[in-house]
């Protein structure tokens, strides 16, 4: 059963946030090293006096309702999601998957453009059924009862496309864990796609490197990822003793959040507004703060090392979905040489973008609506 939802937070939520917000003990903060060793200290303070005295979290609101909001209950759990008809007589459906610590955010810009390419310019015939779910856990989705992974996740999102919206085959478009999502569905679910965009590279060959060049990119994305292993270790081990901070602070959950979107996007000069505005940011931070879901949302990292890790099951590999694979120059996690990434998917795509970095949707959502539509075309 299909629910219509709209988006109304309370002004009482949203005060005690503010209240938080305005009441964080600053002067208990030392002088930082800049971007170091964590958040700068000075961009915070600035960030969150905008935060309280500019910030306007009804016109987020007004961005989501725009499009036309569901719930509905799989396996127990209410699944948000948005549905935008695309148009035209026959718009292949395309589901697309944020993962952590994005939100459907990252899609709002590019929704209506996928949805209804004539009114930008493109063609109809082009057009797709966009549909944006919010990650169990995540969001304005319900919450599981435990942790659960990417693996799980597909298999909802699955029942969300065939028996929810009845959707014999459907495309799947995702980055960061949406990609790991994407991923999974082309292993346990290939009948029921025509494809899977992804712009991440995050599984692994159970086999591993077989030639030099793999054994090289292995080797130094170990050894890039050390500076990075923080805090998706705490995620993936001891994700509640964490939150209990971070329910209660809305300045630490903004902190978290920044340090990874300017760390894994393609800035300039140090500079995260170089790429994204405070509004933005703040639209995905306030996601997690009014649904008050930080802690469920971090339970993927151990839901995934509860299902195996990075490393897929041999016996479908390479995968037959085809496949369409688009690079990021700043993408902070290294992709593998192509001989490696092929005996993962069936690659009918592959396209090595001039910028953008983590956040392909928000960065650079022309050159990713591009790649899907021209991916779109040959399934």
């Amino acid at each position: 059963m299909i629910k219509p939802f709209k988006l109304e937070i309370s002004d009482k939520i949203l005060q005690n946030i503010y209240s938080k917000v305005k009441n964080f003990p600053w002067h208990e903060m030392p002088d930082d090293g800049g971007w170091d060793y964590g958040t700068n200290l000075d961009y915070m303070k600035e960030f969150c006096a905008y935060w309280v005295t500019k910030f306007d979290w009804k016109k987020t609101e007004e961005r989501i309702n725009k499009f036309k909001n569901f719930k509905s209950n799989i396996n127990g759990i209410d699944i948000h999601f948005i549905h935008e008809k695309g148009s035209g007589s026959n718009p292949k459906p395309l589901l697309l998957s944020h993962g952590w610590p994005g939100s459907i955010i990252e899609f709002l810009n590019i929704i209506d453009q996928l949805a209804h390419p004539e009114k930008y310019g493109g063609k109809e015939e082009d057009a797709f059924d966009v549909i944006v779910p919010s990650l169990p856990g995540y969001g304005f989705s319900g919450r599981p009862p435990r942790p659960i992974g990417p693996r799980k996740i597909a298999t909802t999102f699955n029942s969300l496309m065939t028996k929810v919206l009845g959707y014999k085959k459907y495309i799947v478009q995702g980055g960061d864990f949406g990609g790991t999502i994407a991923t999974w569905l082309a292993y346990d679910f290939p009948k029921n796609l025509f494809g899977i965009h992804v712009n991440i590279f995050i599984i692994r060959h159970p086999d591993g490197p077989q030639n030099e060049e793999e054994k090289e990119w292995q080797e130094r994305f170990k050894k890039e990822q050390r500076i990075e292993d923080g805090y998706r270790t705490q995620q993936a081990t001891k994700p509640q003793t964490l939150s209990y901070a971070m329910m209660d602070s809305p300045v630490g959950v903004a902190a978290w959040i920044i340090e990874k979107m300017r760390g894994w996007s393609d800035i300039k000069n140090g500079d995260i507004e170089s790429v994204y505005s405070k509004d933005i940011l703040l639209s995905n931070i306030m996601i997690y703060l009014v649904t008050k879901t930080f802690n469920t949302a971090s339970w993927i990292y151990y839901g995934r090392r509860e299902e195996g890790g990075r490393t897929l099951p041999k016996e479908h590999l390479p995968l037959k979905v085809p496949t369409a694979v688009a690079l990021f120059p700043k993408e902070y996690l290294e992709w593998a040489p192509r001989s490696y990434v092929e005996r993962i998917y069936n690659i009918k795509r592959w396209t090595e973008m001039p910028k953008g970095g983590h956040f392909a949707a928000l960065e650079q959502p022309d050159l990713l609506i591009k790649d899907i539509r021209e991916f779109g075309k040959t399934l």
